[in-house]
């Protein structure tokens, strides 16, 4: 088996890869502290010869360990200020707007700023007040506003 034949280095390297992968693919710093409990067993293992069971033993626990304490001590997120800053359509839902083109078999136009957007709803004609009910991906779900 490999482990039975590993070396310091072995880990030292192992680390190494998770670190830049860590660095590669966003991974909540899961990779980050396994890369980390690595290159402490590769430490470990310079200092004191240990066994195969004992080195995945020891990453384990470290590798556990290590993650739970950074999510038990890290700072909790703040509220943004700005929740919908990247999702346009969902900050109109609840807003009343003109329709710009009448709806057709359900589908219209709305006029909002600068933007045009794509509405779907009950057939109504141009001009009628709507409210935005709902986002569907680029598309507002609107209804005839009272």
């Amino acid at each position: 088996m490999f482990l039975e034949h590993a070396v310091y280095w072995h880990w030292f390297i192992l680390g190494l890869a998770l670190l830049v992968l860590e660095m590669l693919i966003p991974a909540n710093l899961i990779l980050l502290w396994m890369g980390i409990s690595a290159m402490v067993v590769g430490l470990a293992m310079w200092v004191v010869p240990i066994t195969w069971p004992v080195q995945l033993v020891l990453f384990s626990i470290l590798s556990l360990a290590s993650f739970f304490v950074y999510r038990k001590l890290r700072p909790p997120e703040r509220p943004s200020d700005a929740p919908n800053l990247n999702r346009r359509g969902e900050s109109y839902v609840g807003r009343t707007f003109t329709l710009s083109a009448p709806i057709i078999n359900g589908v219209g136009k709305l006029k909002v700023d600068d933007s045009q957007w794509r509405v779907a709803g009950p057939d109504l004609p141009e001009g009628t007040p709507v409210r935005v009910i709902k986002t569907e991906g680029a598309t507002l779900r609107v209804e005839r506003a009272e």
